[in-house]
């Protein structure tokens, strides 16, 4: 019986969405992944300036733009959870 009390209150408590905060650990985390995007972004960019293999040397390129596409929606995913107080991200 107590055991189903605890199982009650337990699912009472649970959120059902996310807190539409980001703490400092999130903010870590948001810019690591924002280093890694830019960082395998312009390998990609270089190895495809190296290649000599037109086919090699477009999924390179293909590479590259997706870890583009992913900095930017990580990027405006940041910027519209920003207050309109005139912050910017650095």
């Amino acid at each position: 019986m107590q055991q189903q009390n605890m199982q009650q209150q337990q699912q009472q408590s649970m959120m059902i969405q996310p807190p539409n905060v980001i703490t400092s650990k999130d903010q870590l985390y948001l810019t690591d992944m924002l280093s890694w995007n830019l960082l395998a972004m312009k390998k990609a960019h270089f190895f495809a300036s190296q290649c000599q293999n037109q086919e090699v040397k477009n999924q390179f390129e293909q590479v590259g733009q997706m870890h583009n596409q992913h900095y930017q929606k990580i990027l405006s995913h940041l910027q519209s959870q920003q207050p309109s107080s005139g912050a910017q991200l650095q």
